[in-house]
């Protein structure tokens, strides 16, 4: 396991963003119903979860750290992780409502159940919300929003982290806006053509806030 991935699997206090290249949320592999419910453009769940898996590695390195904020793979679990194991690069999962290891849906024998499975696969599991730095900023990342959802009720109230001002990259919504929203910005695949998005999009963002700008 390379320093990273030991760093992070214990992680405490601030977290560093800096390491990243990419980050990207809400792939939904082998999931039947997403091309239904989200509007995806596939014909069968096959094509999509091969054209996540061409996109994806078209723009990720083997060496690239990769920040996917929740919601990996659904289905049966044992089918839908080993075609994570083909994506590239140093891959960190923050668990979203539909992962198996998380505690907005899981016990806690059912999360370590799971852990190893996602661990075989390349994943590093890291905490529910991230709280740290990038280039010097302050960044927060979580599966969920401050505000919003993909249906009318604001889901998994507990597991939100809460809006003190801080900038957030989260998942969930499905949205297809691109860019950020006050201080949140939707990473998800269904607003960046169904791959993951340079972590230097985060970056102009932050650089944006910053200077007092949308």
């Amino acid at each position: 396991m390379n320093t990273m991935s030991e760093d992070a699997g214990r992680m405490t206090g601030v977290f560093d963003f800096d390491p990243f290249a990419f980050v990207t949320s809400d792939t939904h592999f082998s999931h039947a119903r997403i091309s239904e419910l989200a509007g995806r453009p596939f014909a069968t769940v096959e094509e999509m979860d091969e054209a996540l898996v061409a996109r994806w590695n078209a723009l990720v390195g083997p060496g690239d750290a990769v920040l996917h904020l929740g919601d990996l793979a659904l289905g049966p679990i044992t089918e839908s992780l080993p075609i994570t194991g083909r994506l590239n690069g140093r891959k960190f999962l923050v668990p979203g409502n539909h992962d198996r290891v998380s505690t907005a849906t899981q016990t806690k024998t059912a999360i370590e159940r799971f852990r190893p499975l996602y661990e075989e696969q390349g994943w590093t599991i890291l905490p529910e919300i991230l709280d740290g730095t990038r280039n010097g900023r302050r960044l927060r990342a979580s599966h969920y929003p401050y505000r919003g959802d993909s249906q009318e009720l604001e889901r998994h109230q507990s597991k939100r982290p809460v809006d003190d001002g801080t900038p957030l990259i989260h998942g969930h919504t499905h949205a297809r806006d691109r860019g950020g929203l006050g201080n949140q910005f939707h990473v998800g695949v269904d607003a960046f053509g169904y791959a993951p998005i340079p972590f230097t999009l985060i970056d102009d963002w932050l650089a944006g806030l910053a200077k007092g700008g949308a």
